[in-house]
Parts: structure tokens; C-alpha cells; sequence
């Protein structure tokens, strides 16, 4: 059995956090956990917004007894949920689960390089809300013959690609940001930035990062592990 040690009860609480919100939006949810030192990196995809967001975890120590010295494994995001043990700092990690596709191609390590641009986070989250509204209203004004599952998608998937002024960030990006805790009022450990790496962009903010490929650029500079 691998337990994990956390840092404190406040990194299993986010960690929590983290995982319920993915399984919101998939119960079946799957998350990758790639670990070494006294960090964790969960990998997870929620399907509503196309998107790999990524939650770093602090650790206090990698491993019960330290048998090993990384951790690299795909997991049920529902059953690691359950062995979060938030007043102890501590959980579990499932038996392997035989990953979704994505699970296998990761944003590269290292590369990453800052990109201009990103407007200020009450102005990401105004953008959202605005892409909300744009979608209710629109949805809304629908005749019952036209509103339609694939109506509703085009819909969304037009709002939601587009850009972040000149940066090429998809709205969705920010709004994935948001609904899963990344993009808080208040970022007193800092504003998000955007990085990029070969074909990725990369949304960081201190809660949690939102990656993904640039329009046009295919399957280039990713990482296969």
C-alpha cells in the first residue's frame, strides 16, 4: 500500500477540493499522479471544457517506510478521493486503472517561457461571466425544434474558443480555471501568469494550472510517458 504523507491538512483539503470538482463534472474520472521528492502532480481532464488541468500537491515526505522514490500511475479519481484523509494529511493511493488516452500525452516538463498578454484576473473572470450570459441568452432565444444537443454544443463551442485577446488561450481555458478553484478573488500568492511550451499553453495561477495545444499545431512537442 502507498500512502502518501501531505504537507498539512490545508494541501489535503485543496487536494479534496480538487478531485470532488473533477468527478462533478465526470464520476467516472480518472487522474495520473506523477510524484518525486516531496512533490505530487495530479493530472486530470474535464470533459466539459477539453482542457488537462493540472493540481501540484505539496508533500511532507514521498512515501510510507520511503520504499520508493517516484510515483508515476494512473488512478481512479473517485476512489482516491475516498482515502483523502484530511485531518491526518494523509491518502492512499489506488490499485492502477487502465488510463484514458490523454493520460498518455502530458505537457513537456521543462521549456516553459512566459507569453504577454494575459489580462488581469478580475478581467478573466469578467470574460467568463460574460461567456455565461452570451450562452444563456443565446441558448434562451432558441425555438424548441432548433434547441438541440448539437445546437447547444456549436453554441458553446463557439464562445468558448475564442481567444484571450492576442494570446491564443481559449476562453474555455479560464473558465476551466475558474470552475475548478484555480482562478480565486483573492490571489494573494500571486496573479496567474501564461507560459508556453512547444505546441502548449499553460494558464498557472498558485491554486492550479489549466494546459492546452495551440490551434493549428497538431501533435507536436508532447511529452509521451
Amino acid at each position: 500500500m502507498t500512502v502518501l504523507h501531505l504537507a498539512d491538512e490545508g494541501e489535503a483539503a485543496d487536494l479534496a477540493a480538487f478531485l470532488s470538482r473533477l468527478i462533478h463534472y465526470d464520476r467516472g474520472a480518472a487522474v495520473r499522479l506523477q510524484a518525486a521528492g516531496t512533490a505530487l502532480a495530479v493530472f486530470g481532464r474535464p470533459p466539459s471544457f477539453e482542457v488537462l488541468a493540472i493540481r501540484a500537491v505539496r508533500l511532507a515526505k514521498p512515501y510510507e517506510n520511503g520504499l520508493d522514490v517516484t510515483l508515476d500511475v494512473t488512478v481512479s479519481a473517485g476512489e482516491f478521493l475516498e482515502s483523502v484523509d484530511e485531518s491526518a494529511g494523509m491518502a492512499v493511493v489506488p490499485a492502477a486503472v487502465t488510463g484514458p488516452p490523454w493520460a498518455g500525452v502530458l505537457p513537456p516538463r521543462g521549456g516553459w517561457r512566459p507569453e504577454p498578454g494575459l489580462p488581469e484576473p478580475d478581467a478573466l473572470r469578467a470574460m467568463v461571466a460574460a461567456g455565461v450570459t452570451e450562452f444563456r441568452s443565446r441558448t434562451g432565444e432558441l425555438a424548441d425544434e432548433r434547441r438541440t444537443r448539437a445546437e447547444l454544443d456549436r453554441i458553446g463551442r463557439e464562445i468558448w474558443s475564442r481567444a484571450v485577446g492576442t494570446t491564443g488561450l481559449p476562453v474555455r481555458a479560464v473558465h476551466a480555471a475558474q470552475s475548478l478553484g484555480f482562478l480565486r478573488p483573492t490571489q494573494s500568492a500571486g496573479a496567474p501568469v501564461l507560459i508556453s511550451s512547444g505546441a502548449w499553453l499553460r494558464l498557472r495561477t498558485p491554486y492550479g494550472s489549466i494546459a492546452v495545444r495551440r490551434a493549428g499545431l497538431g501533435t507536436l512537442d508532447v511529452s509521451v510517458r
